[in-house]
């Protein structure tokens, strides 16, 4: 049954933010993987990028998935990486509607300016690098969308009732 909601996105585009809303609104348990990865390896993500890699780490994302898609009624923050394996997507259809929350570049880089928990954005910080790694990853994301949801300038409970309806217009 398809009743896990995945949300994909890039970094700062809302995935955490509206994956809490959708735990409030409607009762399913809120999954964010990026937590649950730090949970297990008992270190922060930059740690874990650091010492054993981002293949590693990405390895770890597809265990994860993997279990969860065997749970119901979730809805996952995935990390913004985990869309770019097939094997991921693969998962994430079989078990649930991919959903992709868009940001402008603008958008996102105002929302992780201040955060140091993002390794592939530490040292890269500006407009540019974040306008070219979005343009990088934007086909592998729409790719695996099942809809897209635009954040900017919106409330979560905003984004949340869109999400719900999109999924529930498409049931007989």
């Amino acid at each position: 049954m398809k009743d896990t909601i995945y949300l994909i996105g890039f970094m700062g585009a809302g995935k955490s933010t509206v994956a809490r809303s959708l735990e409030q609104s409607c009762g399913r348990k809120a999954v964010e993987m990026d937590e649950c990865i730090e949970e297990q390896e008992r270190m922060t993500i930059p740690r874990i990028f650091e010492e054993k890699g981002e293949e590693y780490f990405r390895e770890l994302e597809t265990g994860l998935l993997k279990s969860l898609s065997n749970e119901k009624n979730l809805v996952v923050s995935c990390g913004g990486g985990t869309p770019l394996r097939s094997c991921n997507v693969e998962i994430m259809k079989r078990s649930g509607r991919v959903i992709f929350l868009t940001a402008a570049p603008e958008t996102v880089y105002e929302r992780v300016k201040n955060s140091h928990h993002r390794p592939l954005l530490e040292k890269n910080k500006n407009l540019a690098f974040i306008e070219a790694l979005m343009e990088e990853r934007k086909e592998r994301y729409e790719a695996a969308a099942d809809y897209l949801v635009s954040t900017d300038g919106r409330g979560a409970e905003e984004i949340c009732r869109e999400i719900l309806e999109r999924i529930a217009e498409e049931r007989p």
